[in-house]
């Protein structure tokens, strides 16, 4: 077989940028959401996530088209501002994909436990051994060749989206619009109040960003594609598949229940909206649907951070053992490395009642960096480029996402630049295998950016261990 047909098409890429985001989250959504929002404040959530999240897929359709030599977003931050950023930004996407492996065990473990309760919350001894025997038979899975795993991984999104389809059509047509109103702002006056909405918005954001993560996947598998062109189609496609399916997950079951009813649920609350109305197989069904669901992103995101390691060591920004592939044309090192700290965090569980909610809120906080750094670049190349239009999607996606990183909640930004440290370390050791001086590793303004990472990650320890933190 030739190397073009290995090579991924529109579709690939568009299952994979699916898949890759519809993980957990769409399951837990509407739980999430109602115990953050009202219905109004919902709408108004989607509405400015979808803004922030559209000039991020734009930014890279603009940029795609105009250094088409660039491979994905760590090729970005380094082309705009300098290899240090290159680091930051890849490094950013890399822990949050393996961060995101960590909240896929423990989910799938926790939805294995409806059928099998000795797995109990998902993250007891057992839960944390099975998931391990998953995450290592993917390791070899993906190991064995990227192009074969992302063919599996087609057949998974599909598999998948028929319930969500079916959740939606059942969901529709159970709709009450009275209900729908009934306390559409969530005030307590009832009617619109902008503190109080903006409250709304910001609690949800967490929740809504984090079913986002991913759409920026076909930019990093940019060298399994069979052209570059294809790469912003299929990002667009993935985009407007997903806000149709996020929304209408999201927002109908608050024409099935009161918001108060919809934040008890049970988790996955998905099965739970509509037990009523169709009985108890429903549940069942979408628990089911969930493991394979979590099965396709936890396959996508084993061959995402492995791909960006790859691409950083190509680079020359981690050490070149992150470039070696295999016969079959996998980053095994790196798929290691990967997998190995995967399974090392798995472990920190069991010391917390809230694994799902802390492993996912870390991987939406590390995977701001890499999204803001591509909108940075967007507004530099509109300037050079003189494009007002261009340079308006890359401010309004800049100013989302240091918003997004406030308001998604700090704390869980500043644990992030801990695991940066030892990042910084392999970089150092990549810029002095390339021959540079360690005084000239960093220039003037990336000796900036290093003391804020290392003061950041200074006050999280210190406000972990005093308490501040709680995990």
């Amino acid at each position: 077989m030739s190397e073009e047909k290995k090579k991924l098409g529109v579709l690939a890429l568009t299952a994979l940028i699916i898949s890759s985001s519809i993980g957990s989250g769409i399951f837990a959504i509407s739980t999430d959401m109602a115990a953050a929002a009202a219905p109004g404040g919902a709408l108004l959530a989607w509405l400015i996530a979808g803004i922030g999240v559209l000039a991020l897929c734009l930014s890279i359709v603009n940029i795609g088209r105009k250094k088409p030599e660039l491979t994905g977003i760590v090729d970005y931050a380094e082309s705009g501002f300098g290899p240090f950023s290159g680091f930051i930004s890849g490094w950013g996407y890399w822990l949050s994909a393996w961060l995101g492996n960590v909240a896929f065990a423990t989910i799938m473990m926790k939805t294995i436990g409806r059928f099998l309760p000795i797995f109990g919350e998902g993250n007891n001894p057992l839960s944390i051994g099975v998931a391990s025997l998953v995450l290592w038979a993917l390791f070899f899975l993906v190991n064995r060749g990227i192009e074969g795993a992302a063919s599996l991984n087609t057949i998974i999104t599909l598999c998948k989206l028929i319930p969500l389809g079916l959740y939606i059509i059942l969901a529709i047509l159970f709709f009450d619009w009275n209900t729908f109103v009934s306390h559409f702002w969530g005030t307590p006056s009832g009617a619109f109040e902008l503190g109080p909405i903006m409250e709304q918005v910001s609690g949800s954001m967490i929740v809504i960003m984090w079913v986002f993560v991913g759409i920026e996947g076909a930019a990093m598998m940019s060298d399994r594609a069979q052209s570059k062109s294809i790469i912003g189609k299929s990002t667009v496609l993935g985009l407007i598949g997903l806000m149709i399916i996020y929304v209408s997950a999201s927002i109908l079951p608050y024409g099935i229940m009161s918001q108060e009813e919809i934040a008890n649920l049970a988790t996955p609350s998905m099965g739970y909206i509509l037990v009523d109305h169709v009985g108890q197989w429903f549940p069942i069904l979408v628990n089911l649907a969930l493991i394979v669901s979590i099965f396709g992103s936890w396959l996508s995101w084993t061959m995402l951070p492995a791909e960006t390691t790859l691409v950083m060591a190509n680079r020359e920004l981690l050490p070149q053992r992150f470039g070696q592939l295999n016969e079959a044309g996998s980053p095994t090192y790196s798929l290691f490395f990967m997998t190995a700290l995967t399974q090392a965090f798995m472990f920190t569980l069991l010391f917390t009642d809230q694994a799902y909610q802390f492993a996912y809120s870390l991987c939406t906080a590390a995977i701001f960096v890499s999204w803001l750094y591509v909108t940075l670049y967007q507004m530099k190349l509109s300037v050079q480029f003189k494009e007002t239009k261009q340079l308006v999607i890359g401010i309004l996606g800049t100013l989302f996402y240091v918003w997004a990183i406030w308001a998604s909640g700090i704390d869980y930004f500043l644990l992030c630049l801990i695991v940066y440290l030892l990042g910084i370390i392999l970089y150092m050791q990549a810029r002095k295998a390339k021959g540079i001086p360690v005084q000239q590793i960093f220039t003037g303004s990336e000796r900036i950016l290093l003391i804020l990472i290392v003061t950041g990650a200074g006050l999280a320890l210190f406000r972990l261990f005093s308490g501040a933190i709680t995990i």
